[in-house]
């Protein structure tokens, strides 16, 4: 069978023009740390060993702050915890005394972090051109997965919240057929569905809405929840996201198709696709890959028939890991937890990873440890509208959103642009405006004050390292292809 080639690197749509307000935000935020280091220096120059330690306290406190501004959850705490201390050891360093210096500092410091919440805040991640406001939903139907992430449904109390608030709920049970269930709502008169569950069921229900341009409502209860991450959803404030069926923001996003199944974050091949098969895998995941990974990466192994073109037009023949994104992602190592910057950049992601069984095991661990996944000499990554991977074998193992597959060959993976009307609470925030850690943070500032794209845009794509975790959704309900909750 030919393979097709990838075609090249997509252009995307120019972003969106930095608006003055964010500029200005982000200068005084910079300015306003400077001003605060300063202030110490004067203070305790002929102090040394004082002005070390003031130097580090105002730095910490400032990177602490950012960092509680760019996480949510027990991360967000602990960065307002760490950024508290700093400010207490500065106090006592600085001496309780000099009211009138620390006064001065700590409201320097407020202003670096007020300021840089509202210039990185007020990113989005898609031009204001691509979303509107939109009022409450007509005739909104929410379906259920009871069984998803540990009980998240019963757990926050979806289907009494979904009543309160005038929304149909559909609760699944076991043999249903979540398509149809979908089909049925939209002919019902649904104007926008939405789905509480993993990301397998939210790629099945978004495939329904897309075919009949209703809009979704992603509600993480899943396990995982990637396409609500992505989507600048709190993942661990389940029940805001119906704030979605009332005064909300809606935009259009893409998704992407392996065979014309539809899936919203990844599609993997290879390594992970072979051990999430396993039956043990989703009761001891990191028991079963340690079982079996020296198996499939060890000298011994025979490696993957996955055959496709690379971005320079090579032929390949084998990998270990292949894995197709909606977008691209980014993150620094294989273990952690990968975002999108843009869900309508028009694009696939497509990432290889490749082991040489005589000694690249070491040096790929070498640069997970350090997270430079990309100096690693096996490692590609580049961005196409269409991506095929042939294979000798009769079917070939594929993990789409964490659900299980195996799929005949050749996989045909095309990118569906702007496919999806999706609906967001008006406080959510999207990838693009959380960028990935403090020095980013700092980076993203200096950008948006000298009035340029994010560094964490698509463009960039070729020299991100990134491999984002496969999505898997350990309480879902298995069944076949197109039917029931999938992962």
């Amino acid at each position: 069978m030919s393979i097709d080639g990838p075609s090249a690197a997509s252009p995307t749509s120019p972003p969106a023009p930095v608006r003055p307000g964010r500029r200005v935000a982000a200068g005084a935020a910079l300015l306003a740390a400077l001003a605060a280091l300063a202030v110490v220096v004067v203070r305790l120059l002929d102090a040394p060993l004082l002005l070390a330690a003031g130097v580090l306290m105002v730095v910490v406190a400032v990177l602490a702050g950012w960092s509680a501004l760019i996480h949510r959850g027990a991360r967000r705490w602990l960065g307002i915890a760490i950024a508290a201390v700093a400010v207490v050891a500065l106090v006592v360093v600085l001496d309780p005394r000099s009211l009138v210096r620390i006064a001065v500092v700590i409201g320097l410091l407020a202003v670096a972090i007020a300021t840089a919440r509202y210039s990185l805040g007020d990113q989005a991640a898609d031009p204001p051109s691509m979303r509107r406001r939109v009022g409450p939903a007509t005739h909104g139907v929410l379906l259920m997965n009871p069984r998803s992430g540990g009980g998240k449904v019963g757990r926050f109390h979806l289907e009494e919240e979904a009543r309160r608030r005038g929304i149909t709920p559909i609760v699944l049970h076991p043999g249903d057929d979540l398509r149809a269930l979908a089909e049925h709502a939209v002919a019902g008169g649904a104007d926008v569905l939405g789905m509480a569950g993993g990301d397998g069921s939210q790629a099945l229900v978004a495939d329904v809405a897309r075919r009949h341009d209703v809009a979704l409502v992603c509600v993480p209860a899943g396990t995982r929840n990637h396409f609500a991450l992505d989507l600048g959803l709190d993942r661990d404030d389940v029940t805001a996201a119906l704030d979605a069926f009332g005064d909300a923001v809606e935009r259009r996003i893409d998704l992407a198709t392996v065979d014309d199944r539809v899936f919203v974050n990844n599609a993997s091949l290879g390594v992970y696709a072979t051990v999430v098969q396993s039956d043990a895998y989703r009761d001891a995941k990191l028991a079963t890959a340690a079982g079996m990974l020296p198996d499939l990466l060890g000298p011994d192994a025979t490696g993957f028939d996955l055959r496709f073109t690379g971005p320079d037009g090579t032929r390949e023949t084998t990998a270990d890991l292949v894995l197709v994104s909606n977008n691209v992602y980014r993150l620094e190592r294989l273990s952690g937890l990968g975002t999108r910057d843009r869900l309508d950049a028009g694009v696939l992601g497509v990432v290889t990873l490749r082991v040489d069984r005589t000694g690249d095991v070491r040096a790929l661990l070498a640069a997970e440890a350090g997270g430079q996944l990309s100096r690693y000499r096996g490692f590609r990554q580049w961005t196409a509208r269409e991506f095929v991977i042939d294979s000798g074998e009769a079917s070939v193992a594929v993990g789409v959103d964490g659900e299980a597959l195996r799929l005949e060959p050749p996989l045909r993976f095309a990118s569906l642009p702007a496919a999806l009307r999706v609906r967001t609470p008006s406080t959510a925030r999207t990838a693009a405006s959380r960028p990935a850690g403090p020095a980013a943070a700092t980076s993203a500032l200096l950008q948006v004050l000298l009035g340029r794209p994010s560094e964490h845009g698509p463009a960039d794509a070729h020299r991100s390292s990134i491999v984002p975790e496969p999505s898997m959704d350990t309480g879902e309900t298995r069944d076949a292809p197109g039917r029931g909750p999938g992962g």
